[in-house]
C-alpha cells in the first residue's frame, strides 16, 4: 500500500508536469488564434486537475523510491502519460478514435515520429507544436527529467534513473549526484537543440518550422509538420544541417558535456561507441550511394550521395525523417538502413535499438570466445579500451539481446496473424520498436500508419512503448520474483 501511494504521488506529479507543457501549446493557440485554443485549455485544466488530486492527497507518502517502485513507475509512465497527452487531439479531432490518438502520443513521447495523421501542412500551429513538444521532452526520457526534479521535492530519484537508463552512461567528470547529472545532460541537450534552431533559420526555414523540426532532431523523433516531411523543403542546407544534428543526437550526451567541460575534442576521440558509430554509418552511406547510384536510381553518384546520406542517417539514428520514397529503392539498401537502426545509436543518446556498445560488447566477446577455443588455458578478460568489463556485464548484454529479437520476432508474428503482409509487418516491428518511425510497403516513407487496423496499431503502439524503456522495464513485471517481498 506505502508503495502504492509513491508510485500514485510521483506520477500525480508527472502528470502535472505534462499538463504545464500542454499550456505552452495553449499560448501558441492563443497568439495564433488558430482555432485550436479551447482543446488546449480543456486537456489543460482536465490534465493538471487529474495530477493533482494524485499528488495532494498523497503528499505524505514515503519519498523513497525502491527499486520495484522505480520499474513499475517507468512502466506506468510510460504507457499512461500518453493517455493524457490525447486530450487536445481528440478535443481538437473529433473524428480521431482514441486508440489512433493513443498511437500518435506514444508515438511522440517514445521518439518514434510514426503518425496516423495526414494533412500536417493544415493542421494548427498548436496542434503541431504539441506533437513536437512530446518529442523533445521525451527525447532525454519523462522519466530522467523527474530524476532532476524529484530530489527538490524530497523525493529520490536513483531507483527511477537506473529503471529508465538506457545504457552505460559514462561517469567519468560528470556530477557526482544523479539529480546534477540529469540537470547537466539537460543544459547540454537544451543548449545543442538551441544551436539546431538558429541553423535551420540559417538553412531557410521559418521559426516555427525551425523549431519543430529541431526539437525532432534532437530527439531523433522525426515528427515533421508537413506530410512530405523535410522532402518539402527540398533543401541541400537544411538536409546537411539536419544530419549533423542527427548524429549529434545519436552519440552519448555524457560525451557531450566532458567534451563541453573539458573544453577539448578529445573525449570524442577516446569515446569508442562514437567512434564505431560514425564509421559504421557514414561507410554505409557510401555503400547506400554506390548502390543507388550502380542500379540506375539516381543518374549521378552526388545525387545518390545525397539522398542516401541524409535518409540513412535519419533512419539509423532512429530519427526517421525522409527526403524521398526509399520503399521504391533496391531493397538492399532499405532493408541495410532497417538494420542499422537496430544498433548504432549510442547508449545515452536520444537513440534507440540494442545500442553500440552492446554490439562492440557482443562482438569482442564473440572475438574472446574464438580465442579460447584456440587457446583453451589463456586468461584473457574482455575490454573496451582501458576497461575490464565483468561478466556479469556481458551476461546482461546478452540477455538483453536475446530479449530484443525474441520480442521481435513475436510481435510481427503477432501482426501477420492480423492478415499483414511479411514486409509490412517485419518493416513496422523493427521501425516501432527501435523508435525509428517509418518502414516499408504499407508503412513506407509515403504512406503512414493510419492503414493499419486498431489491433495493429495497438501491437504498434506496445511495440513502441517496450523500445523505448529498454524491454527490461516491462517484461521484469511478469516475473513471478519481482513481486515477492
Amino acid at each position: 500500500m506505502t508503495a502504492l501511494l509513491t508510485i500514485i504521488h510521483i506520477f500525480g506529479l508527472i502528470t502535472m508536469g505534462c499538463g504545464g507543457l500542454m499550456s505552452t501549446s495553449l499560448l501558441t493557440s492563443l497568439i495564433a488564434n488558430d482555432g485550436a485554443t479551447n482543446a488546449f485549455l480543456d486537456g489543460t485544466l482536465i490534465t493538471f486537475l487529474l495530477g493533482a488530486l494524485m499528488f495532494l492527497p498523497t503528499y505524505r507518502a514515503p519519498k523513497k523510491v525502491t527499486r520495484q517502485t522505480g520499474f513499475l513507475l517507468v512502466a506506468i509512465a510510460w504507457s499512461v502519460t500518453p493517455v493524457f497527452c490525447t486530450f487536445p487531439l481528440l478535443l481538437h479531432l473529433p473524428s480521431l478514435s482514441f486508440i489512433d490518438a493513443y498511437f500518435e502520443t506514444v508515438s511522440g513521447l517514445t521518439t518514434t515520429g510514426a503518425t496516423i495523421l495526414s494533412g500536417l501542412d493544415n493542421l494548427p500551429m498548436s496542434i503541431n507544436l504539441w506533437r513536437h513538444e512530446l518529442n523533445w521532452i521525451a527525447g532525454m526520457g519523462i522519466i530522467i527529467f523527474a530524476v532532476a526534479i524529484l530530489p527538490i521535492l524530497g523525493i529520490g530519484g536513483m531507483q527511477l534513473y537506473i529503471a529508465e537508463a538506457p545504457g552505460s552512461v559514462k561517469e567519468s567528470d560528470l556530477p557526482p549526484r544523479i539529480a546534477q547529472t540529469a540537470k547537466a545532460l539537460w543544459m547540454v541537450y537544451a543548449g545543442i537543440t538551441v544551436a539546431c534552431i538558429i541553423s535551420l533559420k540559417l538553412a531557410g526555414m521559418d521559426w516555427f518550422d525551425a523549431i519543430c523540426h529541431a526539437f525532432s532532431a534532437m530527439s531523433l523523433g522525426g515528427f515533421s509538420t508537413h506530410d512530405t516531411s523535410v522532402g518539402f523543403f527540398n533543401s541541400l542546407p537544411i538536409e546537411i544541417v539536419l544530419t549533423i544534428f542527427q548524429l549529434l543526437a545519436a552519440i552519448n550526451f555524457a560525451t557531450h558535456f566532458v567534451v563541453i567541460r573539458k573544453r577539448s575534442l578529445r573525449p570524442y576521440l577516446q569515446d569508442m561507441e562514437m567512434l564505431a558509430l560514425l564509421a559504421l554509418v557514414l561507410g554505409s552511406c557510401l555503400l547506400a550511394a554506390w548502390v543507388l547510384w550502380n542500379t540506375g536510381t539516381y543518374l549521378d553518384f552526388f545525387t545518390a550521395l545525397r539522398h542516401a546520406t541524409f535518409n540513412l542517417v535519419s533512419i539509423a539514428t532512429d530519427c526517421g525523417f525522409v527526403t524521398q520514397d526509399f520503399n521504391q529503392w533496391p531493397m538492399f539498401v532499405p532493408m541495410w538502413m532497417l538494420f542499422l537502426s537496430c544498433l548504432s545509436a549510442s547508449s545515452g543518446s536520444t537513440g534507440g535499438g540494442i545500442r553500440m556498445i552492446r554490439t562492440i560488447i557482443l562482438l569482442k566477446q564473440t572475438r574472446l570466445e574464438m580465442f579460447k577455443f584456440i587457446h583453451p588455458y589463456a586468461v584473457k578478460s574482455l575490454r573496451i579500451g582501458d576497461q575490464v568489463i565483468n561478466n556479469n556485464i556481458v551476461a546482461s548484454v546478452t540477455g538483453f539481446i536475446f530479449l530484443y529479437f525474441m520480442c521481435v520476432v513475436i510481435l510481427v508474428f503477432a501482426l501477420l496473424l492480423t492478415g499483414l503482409d511479411f514486409i509490412s509487418s517485419l518493416s513496422a516491428v523493427i521501425a516501432c520498436f527501435n523508435n525509428a518511425g517509418p518502414g516499408l510497403n504499407q508503412v513506407g516513407p509515403t504512406t503512414n500508419y493510419a492503414s493499419l487496423s486498431d489491433l495493429q496499431t495497438s501491437i504498434c503502439s506496445f511495440a513502441m512503448i517496450l523500445g523505448r524503456v529498454q524491454i527490461f522495464s516491462i517484461i521484469i513485471l511478469f516475473v513471478p520474483e519481482f513481486w515477492r517481498k
